[in-house]
């Protein structure tokens, strides 16, 4: 193939780019083979914004055959059209030429009709005015005999095969096979192209595309188009997502400024997919390419302005600060007489209190620097970095204010595309309705921007550039934003109107429900059911409404079981009935069909685990913190399975990220203390311990754990001091951590002990304290401790329970130990005195209830000790009194 044929096609797809990037300019190119003409003027239809025009050209008949069509109102028959469709797609392209120059205009050709397709498709639910979206001559992408009726089985067909992606649809849309046919004509000259030499590169840009207003026009982000959708996005970044590669593409038919334009324009693409299921980096990623094409640099300073009528004193406001390759430095996006008078007019309504942008106070040193006109582009990256702010921050009114600038930067351009007006608008409604001083005006905007979507000014074409670029929702999407914007202002009857226009029965049921009609809510679906008895989501509203699973089998038998939603209600009732392993089946099988769902895999890991299928739990619930990384209910239960399972390092980094959603319950923060110091970070144990404390009033008191503490301490203690002791001795294992640490933990465990027992006396607790006080050698403090630790086991029950006697004696034995180690350090003969009597009286009492018991040997053992000591104790004084006397003499007589 030579490279004039190769620039001319190559030129067909730039025209094409065009249409959705700026207003494409009307020059053709010279037409130098029979099917140029074919192409040029399904390019001229498409550029002016004639779809159908296009989708009944000459060419589409050549491709698609000139015979009409009569049809039959039947799934099966609409399958087995369609599939005809592609076998005459794959005839023309494939072998009606063996020439390579004639079978690439060939799919040029197809690549226009699908896209003519798409975007009739686009028109008529995206960015509005389509006076025949509903008629039955536009409900097909082909022709069709004047006998065919109204086909509804036809729709049904399109909606089944745009469900099967595992979700809903959001509302009622039109022309549904329009967007079903250029699916399948793109993916179709994807595959018949992989193998020929010269490829058309964009067919990989309009494929994502359209897979992208698939997914807009369902309820759910689907998996199966998740895992399309970065397939051939990242196939058209690698072919046009460098500015060099574009112009080396395009060569000398690229206008002035097109080439940052375009790339620009798939990063913003990009940033949208990536928008569209939640991921926050790729989207700054995508964002901060397309700003690096174009060369955009924006920043948000201070400006001192007025926001209400009645301000007497400027207050300092946010303003967008750009620094654009056509600028001389930072220019500032706003003005200083941006009064709303203009804006508000435009409205059709009188000047209000509150301004729309703020007024600015004019600045010498500001002066001249604003009123800079941004491209199309820019003002896409512009709104883009406004709903990063959105998507990436937290949920309150200083997000709002955040958003501020970059919305007023757009209202302050005097040229803006439709879509970027239109998105702005309702970026600014989002914002004023959280207002109770502008939520009036919130509602007169939202009820306007509704009607301007339906107006016939500006034309199909002035609304195409840009859509792809921005996220603009569809219609039924931003009719159902209106109505919820109407219940929340209390217009609950005319928000049902709107949501029984877009088929939103869960919203419907909602609203009958807010008003007390629910049996009316029932009535109306049953009467749709009459009219429509194979909708799918039609018998899944009823059964919700009803609680009854047949109306549930019923949407699975009428959508081949497709319907996801009818799965997840069906798995959802077998774990309420406590049939958790059907459960687990049906949430398998929901999960099969969407993946991209948190909700569901956490449902499926409790199933699992009342099921009693740890690792399937295990493994659920992991999906379910990949998808919602905030989902602290699935962090804690990951963590307390792997506690389960003996997980100590696994369960204690789900439980590190438990805790940052959910401080404030004692229970998470009990069984992560237990598995920090299952690993050895008693730092963390001690953080656990305190958080416990402070939520209980120090009622919620773990004397287990403190035992293990208190023996791993005096463990690291005795380590510590026999190693400083043997210096001598190479064979000595070294201490587990260093001296100082040991004591800042002991500190810590002191202090904690200590908060305990100033609100809470048990016998363990002095039985700690004590152990405390006598690692930190202060044997008063712990005689006092084993002593009240002793009377708190005391009573008559002591004497009829061996285990409460066991511990009663074991702590008098310590108690005593501690006593003579008191006796010989200080000389002191009280403790001992005090020791034999407790002993005395003790071993009196024990030996009528527990003669036998090694307890009671012990503590004869131990009496008898106390005695030998008594009996030095007296030899020493005797030894003291006469040497103390010889002294006395030897110095009298000296």
């Amino acid at each position: 193939m030579v490279d004039g044929e190769i620039q001319i096609l190559r030129g067909y797809e730039l025209r094409l780019l065009r249409c959705t990037v700026s207003s494409p300019p009307s020059d053709s190119p010279p037409e130098t083979h029979p099917q140029d003409s074919l192409i040029n003027s399904l390019l001229s239809l498409i550029e002016s914004g004639d779809y159908l025009g296009a989708l009944g050209s000459d060419a589409t008949k050549l491709i698609l055959g000139d015979a009409e069509l009569d049809l039959v109102d039947s799934v099966d028959s609409a399958e087995r059209v369609y599939s005809e469709l592609l076998e005459k797609v794959e005839s023309f392209v494939v072998n009606g030429s063996s020439d390579g120059i004639d079978k690439a205009r060939r799919a040029v050709m197809v690549m226009c009709l699908a896209i003519a397709a798409a975007f009739w498709f686009t028109r008529c639910n995206l960015t509005g005015f389509c006076v025949l979206s509903f008629s039955t001559k536009c409900s097909l992408p082909f022709k069709v005999s004047e006998k065919s009726k109204e086909l509804v089985e036809w729709e049904n067909w399109a909606k089944i095969q745009l469900m099967s992606a595992g979700s809903d649809l959001l509302g009622k849309f039109s022309n549904l096979q329009h967007l079903v046919f250029a699916r399948m004509l793109l993916l179709k000259l994807k595959d018949l192209y992989a193998t020929e030499t010269f490829e058309l590169r964009s067919v990989s840009w309009w494929i994502a595309r359209v897979l992208l207003i698939h997914q807009r026009v369902l309820h759910e982000r689907s998996s199966s188009l998740f895992d399309m959708l970065q397939v051939y996005m990242a196939e058209a970044l690698d072919y046009f997502g460098a500015l060099e590669k574009v112009e080396s593409y395009w060569a000398a038919k690229l206008l002035e400024g097109e080439v940052s334009s375009i790339t620009s324009t798939i990063h913003l693409e990009a940033f949208v997919l990536q928008y569209i299921y939640g991921r926050v980096d790729p989207c700054r990623l995508q964002l901060e390419s397309a700003k690096a094409a174009s060369k955009l640099e924006l920043s948000v300073s201070g400006a001192f302005g007025f926001r209400t009528i009645h301000q007497v004193e400027p207050k300092a406001q946010m303003v967008l600060i750009a620094n654009t390759s056509s600028s001389n430095g930072d220019v500032r996006l706003a003005s200083e007489r941006a009064d709303v008078g203009s804006y508000y007019e435009a409205w059709g309504g009188e000047a209000p209190e509150v301004y729309m942008t703020p007024k600015l106070v004019n600045d010498e040193g500001e002066a001249g620097k604003d009123s800079v006109t941004l491209k199309p582009v820019e003002q896409a990256m512009v709104l883009a970095q406004c709903l990063l702010i959105e998507k990436g921050s937290r949920s309150d009114e200083m997000q709002r204010w955040d958003m501020a600038p970059y919305i007023e930067a757009i209202d302050s351009q005097k040229s803006t595309y439709f879509t970027l007006r239109c998105l702005c608008d309702l970026l600014r409604v989002r914002w004023e309705s959280t207002r109770s001083r502008t939520k009036g005006r919130a509602l007169e905007m939202m009820d306007k921007l509704v009607e301007s979507i339906n107006k016939s000014d500006p034309g199909a074409s002035k609304r195409i550039p840009i859509c792809f670029a921005v996220h603009l929702p569809t219609i039924p999407a931003l009719r159902k934003e209106y109505g919820e914007l109407l219940v929340s202002c209390g217009l609950v009857g005319e928000a049902i109107t709107i949501f029984e226009s877009l088929e939103l029965w869960d919203s419907l049921i909602h609203c009958y429900c807010f008003l007390g009609k629910k049996s009316a809510a029932v009535d109306l679906i049953n009467a749709q059911l009459l009219e429509r008895p194979n909708d799918p989501r039609l018998w899944c509203s009823l059964g919700d409404v009803t609680n009854n699973d047949s109306c549930y089998e019923k949407a699975l038998e009428v959508s081949n079981d497709k319907s996801v939603r009818a799965k997840r209600a069906l798995a959802r009732s077998a774990y309420n009935r406590g049939d958790f392993e059907k459960s687990q089946m049906l949430w398998y099988a929901a999960m099969a069909l969407n993946s991209l769902y948190p909700d569901g895999w956490f449902a499926l890991g409790a199933a699992a685990l009342k099921a009693r299928d740890v690792q399937k739990a295990i493994d659920a619930f992991t999906f379910a913190v990949q998808l919602d990384p905030d989902n602290g209910e699935a962090w804690n239960n990951i963590a307390c399975l792997h506690m389960i399972k003996k997980k100590s390092k696994e369960s204690f980094v789900a439980f590190k990220e438990a805790l940052k959603f959910k401080r404030d319950s004692w229970q998470m923060w009990e069984n992560f203390s237990h598995v920090a110091m299952d690993v050895g970070n008693i730092d963390q144990t001690f953080e656990a311990i305190q958080q416990i404390l402070r939520m209980s009033k120090n009622k919620r008191i773990d004397v287990v754990l403190l035992d293990r503490i208190m023996t791993e301490l005096e463990n690291r203690n005795s380590a510590c001091k026999s190693s400083s002791s043997s210096v001598e001795s190479v064979e000595t294992e070294p201490c587990a951590a260093t001296p100082a640490e040991t004591q800042r933990h002991l500190e810590l465990l002191g202090k904690i002990i200590q908060q305990i027992v100033r609100t809470e006396s048990t016998s363990e607790i002095w039985g700690l304290y004590a152990r405390w006080s006598r690692i930190k050698g202060d044997l008063m403090v712990c005689s006092e401790a084993l002593l009240k630790q002793v009377r708190s086991y005391q009573g008559s029950e002591v004497w009829n329970d061996k285990e409460r006697f066991k511990l009663f004696a074991r702590a008098s034995f310590e108690l005593c130990r501690v006593y003579m180690e008191i006796s010989v350090s200080t000389g002191s003969r009280r403790e001992l005195f005090s020791a034999e009597m407790h002993l005395k009286n003790t071993i009196k009492q024990a030996t009528v209830s527990f003669t036998e018991s090694e307890e009671l040997k012990e503590l004869e053992s131990c009496l008898e000790e106390v005695r030998n000591v008594m009996k030095k104790s007296v030899k020493r004084l005797h030894i003291q009194i006469h040497q103390r006397r010889r002294d006395l003499v030897t110095y009298r007589l000296g």
